[in-house]
């Protein structure tokens, strides 16, 4: 009976250490937290200079329509 048992919970054990399925996806998500995080750091970074370039560009096109 013993026996029988433990040559289940073997079977189990390499079934669960075999299955790499759950590790694909925490990678993604891991890559994916790092995308986003690379984002956010970035748009801190960058924020003046982003808004900046957005104010300046409709004051450029107004003047190169002589308003």
């Amino acid at each position: 009976m013993l026996r029988q048992v433990m040559k289940v919970v073997k079977a189990k054990a390499r079934t669960i250490v075999g299955d790499e399925s759950g590790v694909t996806a925490i990678e993604y998500g891991l890559i994916a937290a790092a995308i986003a995080i690379a984002i956010i750091s970035a748009l801190i970074i960058l924020g003046g200079d982003i808004t900046d370039m957005f104010t300046a560009t409709p004051e450029a096109s107004d003047q190169a329509e002589g308003g």
